[in-house]
């Protein structure tokens, strides 16, 4: 039987007072901390001239570095404690940053906030270049803030791809003139923009898929310039103004894969403007939002509509105080409708709405304004699979939903202006 040793090692490491019990068995080195071995003061040193010499150059170095003992504090003193030497920091020399390849650098820069980026751009030539390299600018948030349209020229063309400037202040004219924007996902949503500094900043982008230019004045040659993005899947013009049905009529036709579409309250929509939506909005629609034409969506375009877009799978058509009861025997036409917005519908009654319900397809049903308190509920009882009045706001082809005010369909962009560590 293997001699067992139980030996009690004070602790150094503090003035208070502990102790380990350890067990020991010499088959059982393993057990020990890394770090830390256990050696028999009665056996001799290895003979280093034995062990073959494949292993010796394998180890780096012909002999084995001084072992630093310690001697336990009881009476058995046949085993001692061997720390494994540190290594000496201090043996390797520094690398100045000249030496560092690009390709490091740039991992470094990627791990600073925008703030940090541009102060490291004023170190050198060679920072300066590889601090507005475009690796290291896709995406850029630029929310709220007072900026010279020139500078947002100047960075687009960098090579941003997703960029998010909504509630911007852009009152000055571009001067500069910049060659075509790689953007493909941009946000400029109720920013303060001069006509003619959202025509030549939009007149440079050609490959856009997500846009949002909610509450803006637009022209028909900005109309016309977003024509030219054919891989158009969003697009959210909701409460824009300025253009006539003619350019619509052209950016529809263009944007084929159009696939989310808001132009709810564009206040100076006429009925032209309705009728030309209607009959131009892309086949692959499946999620459109029409609210807010109150004399000017009627049956018949309802018609048209759920016969243009079969796979709708969001509505909206709220606010068109023209639609009856018998448009609701449109709506059983589309197979994969989910959600429908008919709030604020005056003339559709409460009885009508069971019709609704037996749409298998779907899921949810705002109906704010038409069906009083008293009614409601008895609704929800007699559709229980309906989620009834869930949602007040729209969420078709908006960049920001709920609490992610950050991120624009899902995009977090990775330079801002306001980090903790950068405040």
């Amino acid at each position: 039987m293997q001699r067992e040793h139980f030996q009690e090692i004070p602790d150094r490491s503090s003035n208070i007072s502990t102790s380990f019990m350890w067990g020991w068995d010499s088959s059982q080195t393993s057990e020990l901390p890394s770090g830390m071995r256990v050696c028999s003061l009665e056996e001799e040193e290895v003979d280093w001239e034995n062990i073959p010499q494949e292993l010796l150059s394998s180890l780096g170095h012909p002999r084995r570095p001084p072992r630093k003992r310690q001697k336990s504090t009881g009476n058995d003193k046949d085993f001692v404690i061997v720390h494994s030497p540190k290594l000496n920091q201090k043996s390797f020399p520094d690398v100045p940053w000249d030496f560092l390849p690009d390709e490091l650098l740039l991992g470094i820069f990627s791990y600073l906030c925008l703030p940090e980026l541009l102060q490291v751009s004023g170190v050198c030539k060679r920072w300066y270049s590889l601090a507005f390299d475009e690796s290291l600018w896709h995406s850029l948030d630029l929310t709220g803030k007072n900026l010279h349209p020139d500078v947002i020229g100047r960075l687009l063309s960098i090579g941003v791809i997703a960029f998010r400037c909504p509630r911007s202040y852009m009152d000055q004219p571009l001067v500069e003139h910049f060659s075509t924007f790689r953007v493909k996902h941009m946000d400029l949503s109720n920013a303060v923009i001069d006509v003619i500094t959202l025509q030549g900043i939009l007149s440079q982008c050609s490959k856009l898929q997500n846009l949002s230019l909610e509450g803006l004045q637009l022209s028909d040659p900005i109309v016309n310039n977003l024509a030219h993005n054919s891989n158009l899947a969003r697009l959210n013009l909701s409460g824009c103004f300025g253009f006539t049905e003619s350019a619509l009529m052209t950016l529809l036709s263009s944007c084929s894969r159009l696939d989310e579409l808001n132009l709810s309250w564009c206040y100076d929509f006429t009925e032209k403007h309705v009728q030309v939506a209607v009959a131009h909005v892309s086949e692959t629609i499946t999620q459109l939002n029409l609210s807010g034409y109150r004399n000017s969506l009627r049956r018949s375009d309802v018609s048209i509509l759920v016969r243009r877009c079969p796979n709708l799978v969001h509505l909206d058509l709220s606010d068109s105080v023209m639609l009856k009861n018998d448009c609701c025997q449109e709506f059983h036409q589309l197979n994969y409708l989910q959600h429908l917005s008919l709030s604020r519908c005056y003339d559709i009654i409460p009885e009508t709405l069971l019709e609704l319900g037996k749409i298998p397809t779907l899921k949810t049903l705002q109906v704010f304004g038409i069906v009083p308190d008293s009614t409601l509920q008895l609704l929800k009882e007699a559709l229980p699979h309906l989620r009834i009045n869930c949602s007040y706001f729209t969420t078709i082809a908006r960049p920001t939903i709920g609490k992610k005010k950050q991120e624009m369909w899902g995009i977090k962009c990775r330079l801002r202006l306001y980090k903790s560590r950068c405040l």
